[in-house]
């Protein structure tokens, strides 16, 4: 009688886990937090590291230096700060991959022209202003347009002007043009950018709100 019921109980702690559990099936992303163990958690891991958040070895182990790098991401990224890889948290550092060469090719254009001789997090932030352009709808809504788009006859970037977007872009420039468009995004939702030490930017500064310095770069929203 003893063994049924101990038979039993166990019986319902593994369904109460099964259903306690996210799942995996239908593409849907598990909710990742402290004391997991996994594939999914190796490759998180890896993408951490590979964006410089994790500097240690990749175990599958999701423990008190994960949950820290997660943190770091998400402090950076502006999410939700708790700890846990949730589903915007992990779409923020995997990204979708939907976009298309041409996409990377012009994006890695403006990013080499406007920042290529800035770290590579600021590279990114180039990019992930040009993105925040693209989903507002105070811009044109594709990277080509953007990257074109005049007010009167004034480009709204220079290496349009000058010719520079047309410069083959570097490795460097490449990758953090994919980053950006894989969903890491440093400076949030900033729409605004420029280097203080070649213009005053007074109309942004005086009608957008800060939001970070990047290398020579400030960037506003």
């Amino acid at each position: 009688m003893q063994m049924k019921k101990t038979v039993n109980l166990l019986v319902l702690v593994l369904l109460i886990l099964a259903l306690s559990t996210p799942s995996l099936a239908g593409g849907s992303l598990r909710t990742l937090h402290f004391g997991h163990r996994g594939e999914d958690v190796v490759r998180l891991q890896q993408a951490l590291k590979n964006k410089g958040y994790y500097n240690y070895n990749i175990d599958g182990i999701f423990g008190l230096k994960t949950e820290w790098a997660v943190i770091r991401f998400q402090i950076d990224n502006r999410l939700r700060i708790d700890g846990f890889a949730g589903p915007e948290t992990q779409n923020a550092l995997f990204g979708t991959a939907n976009y298309t060469s041409d996409d990377v090719f012009w994006l890695a254009r403006i990013i080499e022209a406007e920042a290529g001789g800035e770290p590579y997090v600021g590279k990114v932030a180039v990019g992930n202003v040009v993105l925040n352009r693209v989903k507002s709808k105070d811009f044109p809504n594709t990277i080509y347009g953007v990257i074109f788009e005049y007010y009167g006859n004034i480009p709204q970037f220079s290496p349009v002007a000058d010719g520079t977007i047309y410069n083959t872009p570097s490795q460097e420039s490449i990758n953090a043009a994919k980053d950006a468009l894989n969903g890491f995004r440093p400076v949030g939702n900033a729409t605004y950018f420029f280097n203080p030490n070649k213009a005053a930017g007074s109309w942004i500064v005086k009608n957008k709100s800060y939001v970070a310095k990047i290398g020579n770069h400030v960037f506003y929203q």
